[in-house]
């Protein structure tokens, strides 16, 4: 019996033992002499990993965590999908490591499987793909600041890593997963019913400390469902130093003459015989796109229309509904009734994008929040280029960004927009109330991502004094 007994003791012990070893490894906090500098034994202030469930390169906010991060001397580890050109800031910074998840097999990203097949597989794929990459492809870190949404699996496996690895976890809220599937699934669908309470238990249980894009969404977060108790801290999105104003006319007429879709009418661009407008879209349901198009159709058939100039409208952005529309456009054209209206689309470089913000005349957003307390960071890169805005902006938050006539317009339908469009560009208002908003414009985008992220997340982070 106690051969026995020793036995199993010992099989025990060594199972105990491989699965210790098998663990990640913990973040032990080395802390250099408080009479060296971190410059000097070339060691990071902080180490931190940047977690982004979703294509690196289209997730600004959480680029420039990293690169603010880096510029105050931490080592930053960014996770996630590498799909699209990345912020140039992150390309070849000593102190910033691209680590890509492996995209799904192909079987995970057919649309021919339903839903209820694919999903539930999909999660599996990243709760190990996650796991495997937080836990061993990368040292363990002082922080994980994470990205939601998606919280569906990521706040689950980063409150894991973080118990393993002895790391701090931050979730950076942009919006609520739950509200975003709310939105095609409604509000009753029992997927959205378990998204809802699973991103309010971990939300209010996991983070050592939450920021978010808004105050509203701040003081959402403190009430139910979610009742976070730990720290929350309003960061708001701020442009980069890459969104310009353009002063100089002769550069605004280089760019627009260089930029195929503006080459060939750039002179009247600049002499206000044609306006530009600019949207940027990613062509999903959150972003009615048929506000625009029957707003631009009412401009168009305006009986007063002599004294509205011919619009270009340059569409940028990728997404799934991007052909629908496309198509919607060329019947409308066919048909006549985009007569003075010419659309185009376009995919630009970080920097053209940034340029043609400053060369337009007025910036469209059309995005519809789905939790009522997000914000687009659209908005905020074309006040940093100096862009006056109109945007749908019936949600509570709208208020924190666009001040009503001052830097921006709002509306809610199609023919408000209509109203809107015809005001700012009409020939008879000699384009003054256009340029006061581009005065406010200007001003709010005077504030910028490194002034408010210093203020704010490099405090949390011990950083900035």
């Amino acid at each position: 019996m106690l051969e026995l007994l020793l036995t199993l003791a010992t099989i025990a012990s060594t199972i105990f033992t491989v699965i210790l070893l098998c663990l990640p490894s913990r973040y032990v906090n080395h802390s250099p002499p408080k009479t060296v500098s971190s410059a000097s034994t070339n060691e990071p202030k902080i180490s931190v990993q940047v977690l982004v469930l979703g294509d690196i390169g289209r997730s600004p906010r959480m680029q420039y965590h990293a690169m603010s991060i880096a510029k105050h001397e931490g080592r930053v580890d960014v996770i996630g999908y590498k799909e699209s050109t990345l912020h140039p800031g992150l390309v070849d910074n000593p102190l910033i490591s691209i680590v890509p998840l492996p995209q799904p097999p192909p079987i995970l990203r057919s649309k021919t499987l339903p839903f209820i097949i694919i999903g539930p597989l999909k999660v599996l794929w990243q709760l190990w793909s996650l796991f495997h990459t937080l836990g061993y492809r990368t040292k363990p870190s002082r922080w994980l600041l994470v990205q939601n949404p998606p919280s569906i699996p990521t706040l689950f496996i980063a409150i894991i890593i973080c118990f393993l690895r002895n790391t701090h976890l931050i979730i950076d809220w942009h919006n609520y997963g739950w509200t975003i599937l709310a939105g095609t699934r409604g509000e009753k669908h029992p997927f959205v019913i378990i998204s809802k309470y699973y991103e309010a238990f971990l939300g209010r249980w996991a983070p050592t400390a939450s920021f978010t894009v808004t105050h509203a969404m701040a003081k959402q977060l403190r009430n139910k469902p979610y009742n976070i108790r730990c720290p929350i801290f309003t960061l708001h999105d701020r442009p980069a130093a890459i969104f310009q104003p353009i002063s100089s006319p002769s550069a605004r007429l280089s760019f627009l003459k260089k930029l195929p879709e503006t080459a060939k009418p750039a002179d009247d661009i600049m002499a206000g015989k044609i306006k530009l407008l600019v949207s940027s879209t990613s062509w999903t349901p959150d972003e009615d796109f048929n506000l625009l198009l029957s707003a631009l159709c009412t401009y168009s058939s305006n009986p007063t229309n002599k004294s509205l100039p011919p619009i270009l409208a340059i569409i940028t952005g990728k997404g799934p509904q991007k052909q629908l529309y496309l198509d919607r456009i060329a019947t409308l054209t066919s048909n006549d009734k985009l007569t003075n209206i010419t659309i185009l689309t376009a995919w630009l470089s970080a920097e053209d994008y940034a340029t043609l913000l400053a060369c337009a005349d007025l910036g469209v957003c059309l995005h519809m929040s789905s939790s009522g307390v997000d914000l687009p960071m659209k908005v905020v890169d074309m006040f940093g280029a100096g862009l006056p805005v109109v945007g749908y902006g019936t949600y509570e938050s709208w208020g924190e960004l666009v001040k009503e006539g001052v830097n921006g317009r709002g509306f809610k339908t199609s023919g408000e927009l209509a109203s809107v469009l015809e005001e700012l560009f009409d020939r008879k208002m000699e384009g003054r109330e256009l340029e006061r908003l581009r005065a406010g414009a200007r001003e709010e985008g005077k504030r910028r991502w490194d002034e408010e992220w210093d203020s704010v997340a490099g405090r949390v982070l011990g950083l900035c004094d």
